[in-house]
């Protein structure tokens, strides 16, 4: 039996682990990304308008709306009635809701499966997905969604599944930035690190940042990224534009800005975003 062809576009850290995913689940993967030294398991295409032409169904792990956009306008004349676009990214909402609308008149269904974890648990299948867009194609994709995670959250209309990831985001952004404040003062008072790490984990201060996160942090251990300082810059930026426009209050997420902010301009904007903990650091 022919095994369908998976189109994927955008290889780095999530895009690798959705491949691994995929392949592990039996789909032939046919891949684009601008780097040259992409994953095993994927067939290499020459750009992003070869992978719309010959699948049916793309996924797209691109880092911002602005690219995706960029990504389907270029692809254009190979866009059909038809064919299931789905992004994983976080985007902006109301760029990704141009997009929709735009795919929508050529018959192309535009999908939200927002990745909530780092390309570490994605390749576990431990990374929930929060989909959104018409119920009835998303019930049809789950064969792709059952691959990727054991854990499919459907949010609704197409747009809710990006806000919610950011709920989301917020919460494990700042639940990184306490856990750096409080190792860091435990340094600052005398105590161990890598002891204090140990016993919070078995209190009731604990937590699955304390527990993914902890140990690159008491190492500095921030090379071979899960996730991006730089990645969860971007986040915060569109938390605070979003909260802007709803008249949420969120006071700690405009501090959380101002700490990633510095940590960019020690030049760790592309290392794990662990690299929090630096923030924190008196001789920063």
């Amino acid at each position: 039996m022919n095994k369908e062809k998976i189109g994927l576009i955008g290889l780095g850290l999530v895009g690798t682990a959705v491949s691994v995913r995929l392949n592990e689940s039996g789909f032939e993967v046919l891949g684009y990304d601008v780097r040259t030294d992409l994953p095993e398991g994927v067939t290499v295409c020459s750009g992003p308008a070869e992978v719309f032409s010959l699948c049916e169904r793309v996924i797209l792990c691109l880092p911002t709306s602005e690219v995706v956009a960029e990504v389907v306008n270029g692809s254009q004349e190979h866009l059909r009635s038809g064919q299931i676009v789905i992004d994983t990214g976080t985007g902006s909402p109301n760029q990704m809701e141009q997009i929709h609308n735009d795919l929508k008149v050529v018959g192309v269904s535009y999908l939200e499966a927002t990745i909530a974890g780092s390309s570490h648990l994605l390749r576990n299948k431990k990374a929930p997905l929060f989909t959104a867009g018409e119920k009835s194609i998303i019930d049809q994709q789950s064969d792709l969604f059952d691959s990727i995670t054991d854990k499919n959250f459907y949010l609704g209309e197409f747009g809710k599944a990006t806000r919610f990831k950011l709920v989301h985001n917020l919460l494990i952004g700042l639940h990184r930035a306490v856990l750096a404040e409080g190792l860091q003062f435990a340094e600052s008072l005398g105590f161990d690190s890598q002891e204090s790490l140990s016993i919070l984990k078995q209190t009731t201060a604990s937590s699955g940042v304390m527990k993914t996160k902890g140990e690159r942090m008491v190492t500095r251990d921030y090379e071979v990224p899960q996730a991006l300082v730089s990645q969860h810059m971007k986040d915060v930026k569109l938390i605070l534009e979003e909260s802007e426009k709803s008249g949420a209050i969120v006071p700690l997420s405009a501090l959380h800005k101002e700490l990633l902010e510095a940590v960019e301009r020690s030049g760790l904007g592309s290392v794990d975003n662990s690299a929090i903990m630096e923030a924190f650091n008196p001789q920063s």
